[in-house]
């Protein structure tokens, strides 16, 4: 789904562009700007989620046998 804002931002002197506070609350306040031959574009910096790479694994260690594997490594 391409949903197109048309909204035309001027900058200011300071070189500041203002983000419409959705788009803050549905991408984050972190962006990244890309500069090409003929436009720049501005991104979100979203933070990966690498959890969904791995899976979850819990490890049940018991007391008597701590020693053992402390000593194996």
């Amino acid at each position: 789904m391409v949903v197109v804002i048309g909204k035309l931002k001027k900058i200011d002197p300071q070189g500041r562009i203002v983000i419409p506070k959705e788009l803050r609350e549905k991408w984050g306040n972190e962006v990244v700007l890309i500069e090409l031959e003929d436009r720049m574009e501005i991104l979100p910096r979203k933070k990966p989620n690498f959890s969904k790479f791995f899976d979850i694994v819990e490890v049940e260690i018991k007391e008597e046998n701590l020693d053992v594997m402390i000593l194996n490594d």
